[in-house]
């Protein structure tokens, strides 16, 4: 029989303790995440600049193009800053600052804020998930996201149930090793 070691955590829930999310470390994940996933876009300010350079040596001097795209990045960064700060505020996203305990296993994800109230996550609502050096960040949306410290988790044992769940839900990709 062949062994898989990822099947030892098959069946099993994995309780978290009781955590909240700080809303300026959303602010601050929301912000990590978002470039990102969005670096890609800083080749029009830079092929901008680029094409202003080669006009500026052949054709025409202009200083315009060089301050545009700087300030069109800051724009673009502080309008999804308000953005996440204002969700920080908003009374319907209230729950994800809520001091909350997690279930985990293969099926779902229960985020319960006591005995009788929470709220329950098939693992399709997850885009996707990175892991970090000290957290696990689940994705919902640009906004929605679950922030897991790998301090709320009680033993190795539950970190690596998680991950392998993770991993078996292809949300968690293994990262390629550089060569030395």
């Amino acid at each position: 029989m062949y062994y898989q070691p990822e099947n030892q955590f098959r069946g099993q829930v994995i309780k978290t303790k009781k955590y909240a999310l700080d809303s300026k470390k959303y602010i601050s994940i929301a912000m990590k995440h978002l470039l990102r996933t969005q670096w890609r876009w800083a080749a029009i300010p830079a092929g901008l600049i680029v094409i202003n350079i080669i006009l500026n040596l052949t054709v025409y001097p202009s200083v315009w193009i060089y301050i545009i795209p700087i300030l069109v990045v800051a724009g673009y960064l502080a309008f999804w800053a308000i953005q996440f700060t204002g969700v920080s505020q908003l009374e319907q996203y209230k729950v994800m600052f809520q001091k909350m305990q997690y279930e985990i296993n293969s099926q779902q994800i229960l985020a319960k804020l006591n005995q009788r109230e929470g709220m329950q996550m098939k693992w399709d609502m997850i885009k996707s998930a990175y892991k970090e050096k000290d957290h696990f960040l689940l994705v919902l949306s640009r906004a929605q996201f679950l922030y897991w410290p790998f301090e709320i988790f009680t033993s190795d044992n539950d970190l690596r149930a998680t991950e392998s769940i993770l991993r078996r839900k292809n949300l968690l990709k293994d990262k390629v090793q550089k060569p030395a």
